[in-house]
């Protein structure tokens, strides 16, 4: 056994899983390179579509290539019942509940981590390691807890809050305390020049093409035909023009509605049960309370009502301060000022300086 223990590493093919990879290597752990298959391309995307994203061939032999030269294992894991079970079935449920679904948080915890722990126990593992750009570090009460990535451009601490007190204690994550710069430059050292200068993909893994509507569709049958027509209505409940079916738009959405008002028109609610799209202004889009459920505590079992936190209500949010407060088996966030575009279904994470507190669930608002 190595003195620094033994670690399976999550490798997509890309920059910064092979660099972290490497990383650790040359700091004298034991690493097990492992790719995962999450989805079937054949039956995501549409006829005569190039295959692209992190789940190709040319990533997996990327990633093999790369553990072969430095003298490691690498494995390739097929998980596309587990991912498919829950990661895709929840993203159409979640559009056709008139949501907006967050996969890569529900993969990452629910799936990702689980079946990396499941086959790191298999394999003899200490550790599982990822290339988020985040870090791990354990508080004075025992708890593990996120901490941002030092990189604040880069950063990927909202896409993990999911995770359990289980798997942070095993998880090791080499770039958190990077800029994507240094990363590049590694790709450099290491001798892959070629990794430094792919194209980083910011699409859904299942949804390669980054159509979600076309995706929805062919999950679908007949739900083109079965939500078409449906009724785009102002604030006050008139009809102001038909739309396209309410699954394929989302809260905040304003390029794409079709429809001309003389004025800027935003979607401000989904009603799935009658179809109904409801438009406004940008100022109908501001809230000031929401409620979130399906909570995970990181850095504290729990909370105290009226605790103060920065609240993100998406990926790119800056966050907004906010108090939280104990709310029918969730808790009700009030900002401080209004917030714009909180849509039910995506995740809400709150953060005490650059740690992360917890996250849940966005249910509604008000």
């Amino acid at each position: 056994m190595n003195k620094k223990g033994k670690v399976l590493m999550a490798m997509s093919g890309g920059i910064d899983s092979t660099v972290a990879a490497l990383m650790l290597h040359k700091d004298g752990y034991e690493v097990i390179g492992i790719t995962m298959k999450t989805w079937d391309y054949a039956t995501s995307v549409g006829n005569n579509k190039k295959e692209t994203g992190c789940c190709n061939l040319d990533s997996f032999n990327d990633a093999r290539m790369a553990a072969v030269q430095h003298g490691f294992p690498h494995f390739i894991l097929d998980i596309r019942e587990e991912f498919g079970d829950f990661v895709i079935d929840n993203f159409v449920e979640e559009y056709l509940a008139g949501r907006t679904p967050n996969p890569c948080v529900m993969c990452n915890t629910h799936i990702k981590w689980r079946a990396l722990l499941k086959r790191a126990d298999a394999l003899g593992c200490d550790y599982i390691a990822t290339g988020h750009y985040a870090q791990i570090h354990q508080h004075i009460n025992g708890r593990y807890f996120i901490r941002k990535g030092k990189d604040e451009n880069k950063d990927q601490s909202y896409a993990l809050w999911g995770l359990q007190q289980d798997l942070l204690k095993r998880t090791i994550l080499p770039l958190g305390s990077y800029h994507k710069t240094q990363i590049r430059q590694m790709a450099h050292d290491f001798g892959y020049p070629e990794f430094a200068k792919k194209n980083e993909s910011y699409e859904i893994c299942f949804v390669p093409d980054n159509d979600y509507r076309g995706f929805l569709k062919r999950r679908v049958e007949g739900l083109d035909e079965k939500v078409n027509g449906g009724n785009f209505v102002d604030p006050y409940g008139k009809i102001i023009g038909k739309h396209k079916g309410y699954p394929f738009y989302t809260v905040g959405q304003r390029k794409g509605l079709d429809i001309a008002l003389g004025t800027p028109a935003f979607v401000t609610e989904i009603i799935p049960e009658t179809n109904t799209v409801v438009l406004g202004n940008e100022n109908d889009l501001n809230k000031t309370e929401m409620s979130v459920k399906g909570l995970n505590w990181i850095k504290y079992e729990g909370i105290h009502d009226g605790m103060e936190a920065l609240t993100k209500i998406r990926y790119k949010d800056k966050g907004a301060l906010s108090r939280l407060f104990s709310d029918d088996n969730g808790i009700k966030v009030k900002f401080y000022t209004d917030v714009k575009g909180v849509a039910p279904g995506q995740s809400a994470v709150f953060y005490e300086g650059d740690d992360v507190v917890g996250g849940g669930i966005i249910q509604r608002y008000s």
